[in-house]
């Protein structure tokens, strides 16, 4: 596999036509060859193949600025850039990051693993070049589905009115994860421009610039033109904005995109190329059902099935519970963020259509939504991946905790992750909430707590309510321990430990190994981290003088900070404190045991820790 690309010589802009096709058709029969043995995001890189070699035909990205958004649409871009042999260690501990990372290659200009910045980023590498006068290509690739997020067309804005030299390249699948929604799906749908159009007009400007008065000439036809087209023609958002728009255009193509992509790289100031692709090209599976195959773990390729049936997981238990929750509560509403599936809502989509809101990749807006609602008297619950959740922190400030609107977050993917990396860690949920005012914040340690915490947060709450949950099943916990606060599950003597969430049956686990060495530790549950009973925790502590709290977060805003600066604040306190969480610095991918191992918060290295506290 891969070895014809020991052949090839970056950049590709030798290479002809047939070539390409043949280079295209090589690459996407490897890729799912690969994929299915690493896992992966499959249909969106499917989809722009063709895309990404007309792109390296186009530009030299050792030099010239491609920026992709969202960054999972970026595994041929790795194949071509010298990271093939590579591709059996993608999202792997040690190995290639399932995003764009310049750390690991000078022709990944910047990382991208949330969606809709590429614009803003490309402008500004773009206003870096005028400004330092030097001589490179700017080039922005953005999937139709991360222009719903407001940030993509703030930067939109500014770099239409910029004047700079730049592509925008957005890859139009009518698809972020499933189906797209809302008003720029919509203005997608409706946009043409031929290219031939362009291409007269080009030679137009250039030839009345040759003759006597050809300026007034062009400028008085043109004119005239923006006259005619403001009558009979639908308004061209992207045209306004200043864009040179061309579309749109088969993003299957190669000839026909690379030919225009050429053309947009020659024009001077923004240029917008609207490129139309299919999600899961060339694989049956994924084109029938992208959705599936935009996240997969490894698969059997003949049959597009996981090689390990998936079990059960948090983000189903929820959405059962939701549709449950539904079914007794006429005014409950789900919100998402183009994560319908994924946070397990399909059930109450389908149940309840208008009860259900997707708006796109617009997590601020959902917040701000979730607050109308909530002051009209409507019970909001926004299902939203802990990472994404940090776009919207001003709003849940200020619409939110102002009033003190009971506005649910069911914070999905919280603590480590895994296998994305350092841009999907769920660690920093918890500082980020734990300052809001009026928040409360709930962790389930099991599948039956989750249940219990939901039906508190959305029938008895009165404010804003997070309830806090990992990405897959539980871990050797399954009881469940009601809403008390903070929970003593089991006494000792030597040393208080405390946790929540799954990464308590690493702590259990750890205070039997400590046993069997003759340690006796006491194990406290934490319920509600925000605002915490740290009553029970802080006599125990008295006792045994020792304290050990272990986390899955960041350590800037963690339980163990908040309970150690409360010890600190007791004079007579003369024990010892030790926190084990993600420390302050950036959590790789790998999978969460090896991550958990990495940071000294598996039962292993737990053990280890209260033996040396001890000893």
């Amino acid at each position: 596999m891969w070895e014809y690309l020991q052949e090839l010589s970056l950049p590709l802009t030798e290479m002809t036509d047939s070539e390409g096709v043949a280079l295209c058709r090589q690459l996407r029969r490897d890729l799912v060859a690969s994929v299915a043995r690493t896992g992966g995001h499959l249909a969106s890189n499917l989809g722009a193949v063709e895309l990404t070699v007309a792109i390296h035909r186009t530009y030299d990205t050792a030099r010239d600025r491609v920026v992709f958004d969202v960054g999972h649409q970026c595994y041929i871009h790795k194949i071509l850039t010298g990271r093939a042999q590579q591709m059996d260690t993608m999202r792997q501990f040690g190995g290639l990051a399932g995003f764009p990372k310049p750390a690991e290659s000078i022709h990944d200009a910047f990382i991208a693993g949330h969606a809709s910045n590429s614009v803003s980023v490309a402008v500004g590498m773009a206003r870096a070049r005028t400004i330092r006068g030097e001589d490179y290509d700017v080039l922005a690739l953005i999937g139709d589905g991360a222009l719903t997020g407001g940030l993509a067309n703030e930067g939109l804005s500014d770099a239409g009115g910029s004047g700079e030299r730049m592509v925008v390249i957005v890859n139009d699948n009518g698809m972020s994860i499933k189906k797209n929604v809302g008003g720029i799906a919509a203005l997608l749908r409706r946009h043409h421009l031929r290219p031939t159009y362009l291409s007269f007009k080009k030679f137009y400007r250039a030839f009345t610039k040759k003759i006597p008065g050809g300026k007034r000439l062009y400028a008085m036809t043109h004119r005239i033109k923006k006259a005619i087209k403001g009558t009979l023609l639908p308004c061209s958002m992207f045209e306004d904005m200043g864009f040179t728009y061309i579309g749109p255009v088969d993003g299957h193509n190669l000839s026909e995109l690379t030919r225009l992509l050429r053309f947009a790289k020659s024009l001077d100031g923004p240029v917008l190329l609207h490129v139309r692709t299919v999600k899961g090209k060339g694989y049956p599976p994924a084109e029938e059902t992208p959705d599936r195959f935009h996240g997969v773990m490894p698969f059997d390729v003949d049959t597009g099935l996981p090689l390990r049936p998936a079990g059960e997981n948090f983000s189903n238990v929820f959405g059962r519970a939701m549709a449950e929750l539904g079914e007794k509560n006429p005014y409950l509403c789900a919100v998402t963020a183009a994560m319908e599936s994924g946070t397990g809502l399909s059930e109450f989509a389908r149940r309840f259509p208008k009860r259900f809101f997707d708006v796109g990749i617009a997590e601020g807006h959902a917040v701000s939504m979730c607050a109308g609602m909530a002051k009209q008297d409507i019970v909001p619950v926004f299902a939203v991946y802990s990472t994404f959740l940090q776009r919207s922190y001003d709003m849940l400030i200020h619409d939110v905790a102002i009033q003190k609107l009971h506005v649910v977050l069911a914070v999905d993917r919280a603590g480590l992750v895994g296998e994305d990396g350092e841009t999907h860690q769920g660690t920093y949920d918890l500082a980020m909430l734990s300052a809001v005012p009026h928040m409360v914040v709930l962790a389930p340690a099991s599948f039956r707590e989750l249940r219990t915490m939901l039906d508190w947060a959305v029938n008895e709450a009165k404010g804003p309510v997070a309830v806090r949950y990992p990405r897959g099943g539980e871990n050797g916990f399954h009881g469940d321990t009601g809403l008390a606060p903070t929970v003593c599950l089991r006494e000792g003597t030597d040393l208080t430990l405390v946790s929540y969430g799954t990464l308590l049956g690493e702590v259990l686990e750890a205070a039997r190994l400590a046993e069997t060495q003759g340690i006796s530790c006491a194990v406290f549950k934490i319920n509600r981290l925000c605002p915490i009973d740290s009553g029970p925790i802080l006599d125990s502590v008295g006792q045994t003088h020792r304290l050990l709290v272990v986390e899955e977060v960041a350590s800037h805003g963690s339980v163990g900070r908040d309970l150690a600066t409360q010890l600190a604040a007791l004079n007579a306190w003369l024990g010892r404190v030790i926190l084990l969480n993600a420390g302050d610095g950036l959590v790789r991918h790998g999978s969460v045991a090896q991550l958990r191992a990495l940071l000294g918060i598996d039962a292993q290295h737990i053990a280890a820790t209260i033996e040396e506290a001890v000893r």
